[in-house]
């Protein structure tokens, strides 16, 4: 992959959605105030919704299973006055649309790879939560010359995908119907305090939870997200696949991650040697629970000195 991009590019780039109102509107209120533009790339045979603001090295943010780029919500302010941001939908998550056809491992890298040639002029560092993590070092193992940095936020991959029984429980229900009381009922587990969340999000929480439960309702996008979790979400990573990530890598770890549990990851810090960042009174998503011990973190790991920030 070149390192020298120019922003545009041959994906065609829309501006058009056609969600339905109430969806954009959970969408729009989410987006409004946050310092990013959205637009739509066309890459893979379908459209790709996609956040970009700020200036300086490129940082590209993957979210995990049943998000999108919103989801960064937190830390996008402060990340935004240091670095060029692109957080994108994955596929068949969001406002994009799913890969058409087979959900490959090789046609997702290829979408990533289209990706970051559509908006990052060099090579970006690469951050990836737990489904987006897997993705992440996949792709940093596959395409060893395209990143300058990754960093791996409670991913999935490091080992077979076994959460603890109560969530693994909570996960299933959800799938099988997703509605206001399995939502909050996986949240609870997904959050170390989920009252404390909601409180520090405000309005905003009810703004999550209506967008992620009608994401979580449509069927075409429920076919997306359950084979990427098949194909990234549940396997193990091959060690020896790990092992070739040449990259600064990075783990940032909620210490209450009920899906990935802290010794995984305190296990391959010591055996790959990857530094280990653990986010006291959080779970799987410290970037949304403490955003300002996750920003600190992420800028040790993007060798950025200025430290502090995020939202309180």
């Amino acid at each position: 992959m070149d390192n020298s991009r120019a922003h545009t590019s041959r994906h065609e780039e829309t501006a058009t959605s056609r969600k339905p109102a109430a969806v954009g509107n959970a969408r729009a209120r989410l987006l409004s105030g946050l310092p990013v533009t959205e637009r739509r790339l066309r890459i893979s045979d379908g459209e790709t919704a996609v956040l970009e603001g700020g200036d300086g090295p490129p940082v590209v943010l993957l979210h995990g299973p049943g998000g999108y780029g919103l989801k960064w919500l937190r830390v996008i302010p402060d990340l935004v006055a240091t670095h060029r941001v692109i957080a994108p939908d994955l596929p068949g998550h969001g406002a994009s649309d799913p890969i058409d056809g087979p959900h490959e491992v090789n046609r997702v890298l290829d979408w990533l790879d289209a990706l970051i040639e559509s908006t990052c002029p060099t090579a970006p560092a690469l951050v990836g939560e737990t489904i987006g993590g897997a993705i992440a070092a996949r792709f940093a193992s596959d395409r060893r010359d395209g990143l300058s940095r990754l960093v791996l936020v409670d991913t999935l991959g490091l080992a077979e995908f076994h959460p603890a029984p109560d969530f693994g429980r909570a996960l299933t229900e959800f799938i099988a119907e997703p509605n206001e009381a399995t939502h909050d009922q996986i949240w609870g587990l997904c959050a170390f305090d989920l009252d404390a969340l909601r409180e520090r999000l405000g309005a905003r929480w009810e703004w999550i939870k209506e967008y992620n439960l009608d994401r979580a309702r449509t069927p075409a996008l429920r076919v997306t997200q359950h084979a990427l979790m098949e194909q990234f979400g549940m396997p193990a990573i091959p060690r020896e696949d790990l092992a070739r990530i040449a990259v600064p890598t990075t783990l940032i770890w909620g210490r209450h991650d009920l899906a990935t549990s802290l010794s995984l990851a305190q296990a391959a810090s010591t055996s790959l040697g990857w530094s280990l960042h653990v986010i006291e009174k959080a779970a799987d998503d410290p970037s949304l629970e403490q955003p300002e011990a996750f920003l600190n973190a992420l800028r040790t790991a993007l060798g950025d000195p200025k430290g502090g920030g995020g939202e309180q």
